[in-house]
This record gives structure tokens, C-alpha cells and sequence, in this order.
């Protein structure tokens, strides 16, 4: 067991605070969580896109956030139907989630190319990805063009999760 003379002690290190530099404006929150985005037009075939820019929004009512490149195919596709599924994806699904974001679903059903299964939402009509332990279900309120990204602000009206997870 550490005494308390053991302990490291901030204020007794050094006393000196750490020069600061300002350095170019960027996005230093890295690495983020990686996400498998489902979503579909109406009518339509459902793509993934692989999203390292989600997060967590506001907690009353449950909302999430992806950002998303108005050039990406999906981008219209997420406009269109409205709604969108951020699914988690397990270590085994890394080169699956690498290939989402490599290829376009404009030339490739992304599901039969890398054999997932659609999963039946149950409150949005877009599927999720069945094997993905956890996709939260999102209709979109709020779009913000912010630059080279725009801000999708789904609510999430329903989370699927692989039962054994909740043992």
C-alpha cells in the first residue's frame, strides 16, 4: 500500500506550469469510435457508410450526431429517408468497417459484398446491421451545414442490442 508521502502530488512535481503554444486550428479529438451508419432512401437499397465522427448530443430526448460529407453518397440518403442507424461494430467487423468507408454504395451492395445481414429496425425504415451487437435507431430532426461536413442530428427512437450482451 502507497503512504500518502508515496502519492504523486501534482503541486509538489515541479511547481512550474507547462508552457503553452497556440498551434493551427484542427481536430485533435482522435482516436474516436468508429460506426457503422446505415441508411436508405425511400423505396431504395440500404448502404453503410463507416462514420469516425458520431457522438452523443443531448440526453432528453435522446439524440446522436454524425457528420457526413455532402459529397458521399449516403448524404442524400439519409436525407431522403429521414432516418439513419448507428450500428457499433466488434473488433471482428474492423476490415468490414474499413471497407465501408473505402467503397461507395453507389457500385456495391455492401451488405451481399461483405456478407451482412440487414437487421428490421423497429422504429425507423432503414435496417440496421445484425452483426453489430448494438444499433441505435435514429429519425432525423436537425441538419447543420457546418463546412466540409454537415451535422446530422438524429433522435433515437429505439436501441437493438444482442441479448447475450445483457446477461
Amino acid at each position: 500500500m502507497q503512504s500518502k508521502a508515496d502519492k504523486p502530488d501534482r503541486k509538489r512535481q515541479s511547481g512550474v506550469i507547462p508552457q503553452k503554444v497556440l498551434w493551427k486550428a484542427g481536430t485533435m479529438l482522435a482516436p474516436l469510435p468508429v460506426s457503422m451508419v446505415t441508411c436508405q432512401a425511400p423505396g431504395g437499397k440500404p448502404n453503410i457508410i463507416t462514420v469516425a465522427w458520431a457522438g452523443t448530443v443531448c440526453s432528453e430526448p435522446p439524440m446522436l450526431g454524425i457528420a457526413v460529407r455532402p459529397s458521399r453518397y449516403s448524404f442524400n440518403l439519409i436525407r431522403q429517408g429521414k432516418a439513419f442507424v448507428v450500428n457499433v461494430p466488434t473488433i471482428e467487423l474492423t476490415a468490414a468497417t474499413d471497407s465501408c468507408g473505402v467503397w461507395s454504395g453507389r457500385n456495391v451492395d455492401k451488405f451481399k459484398r461483405l456478407g451482412l445481414t440487414p437487421l428490421p429496425s423497429k422504429t425507423v425504415d432503414v435496417p440496421g446491421i445484425a452483426e453489430c451487437p448494438v444499433s441505435l435507431e435514429c429519425r432525423l430532426r436537425h441538419e447543420i451545414p457546418l463546412g466540409s461536413h454537415t451535422l446530422f442530428l438524429g433522435e433515437v427512437m429505439g436501441v437493438q442490442v444482442t441479448a447475450s450482451l445483457l446477461d
